[in-house]
């Protein structure tokens, strides 16, 4: 059911990574009736032109505000994604978390989009994560997306004065297949999106790390056409 747009308690945050399954909740979110405010966060990430994808998908998608906030999560390193002494994989997925998993990234996305939304007067925060087809992230699971909005509850003057807030994940338990076609049914233009994790400056895909297998596979499994433009 379509919601009002008109007042406060109808805003919400969508953290909005320029990526297959970020834009996917921004469209969902949109469809369900709420003014979006789109959070990108710069942390030092290697594939800079997923960015410039939220951009584009922000402005597609008609959000309300579309914000950048810039981090440097590179200076402390520990990921494929914020290191480039680390490489990253390009073999398949494998068991485990792999070498891209950035240390507490959700965890600290989750709560600056917590703080916008307080200020916003919000009640409600987006997030794109799946634990299906996924590469292995703890903070992508629903325990912990369940824990964080529990702590949301307890850390806000907004809660506190009887606001509670949702943390809404609702690509959690879909494939990447059914993530695709719920985008599609609702008019998302996927060649916006940019998932690769080393995509070039023009938003090439490399083909070969586990963002771009996942992206793949799951373009086949929904039997429509990867509109993703891969350099191998």
């Amino acid at each position: 059911m379509s919601r009002p747009l008109s007042e406060a308690s109808q805003r919400c945050v969508v953290l909005l990574s320029g990526g297959l399954d970020s834009a996917t909740t921004l469209a969902i979110a949109r469809a369900s009736g709420f003014a979006c405010h789109c959070l990108s966060v710069d942390y030092g990430q290697r594939h800079r032109s997923e960015l410039r994808a939220a951009a584009a998908v922000a402005e597609a998608l008609a959000a309300s505000e579309h914000r950048v906030l810039r981090l440097h999560l590179e200076d402390f390193g520990g990921s494929a994604l914020t290191d480039e002494t680390v490489a990253l994989p390009v073999n398949g997925l494998r068991p485990g978390v792999p070498a891209t998993y950035v240390p507490a990234r959700n965890t600290v996305m989750l709560s600056l989009a917590l703080a916008w939304a307080e200020v916003l007067r919000s009640q409600d925060v987006f997030i794109g994560v799946n634990a299906v087809d996924y590469s292995g992230y703890p903070d992508c699971r629903p325990e912990f997306i369940a824990a964080f909005e529990r702590l949301a509850n307890l850390a806000t003057k907004a809660t506190v004065e009887g606001s509670p807030l949702r943390i809404h994940a609702p690509l959690i338990d879909l494939s990447k297949a059914q993530i695709i076609r719920r985008g599609l049914d609702l008019g998302l233009d996927y060649s916006l999106t940019v998932s690769c994790y080393q995509a070039d400056a023009a938003g090439r895909a490399c083909g070969v790390c586990d963002s771009c297998r996942l992206r793949r596979a799951g373009f086949a499994a929904a039997g429509v056409v990867d509109p993703t433009p891969y350099t191998r």
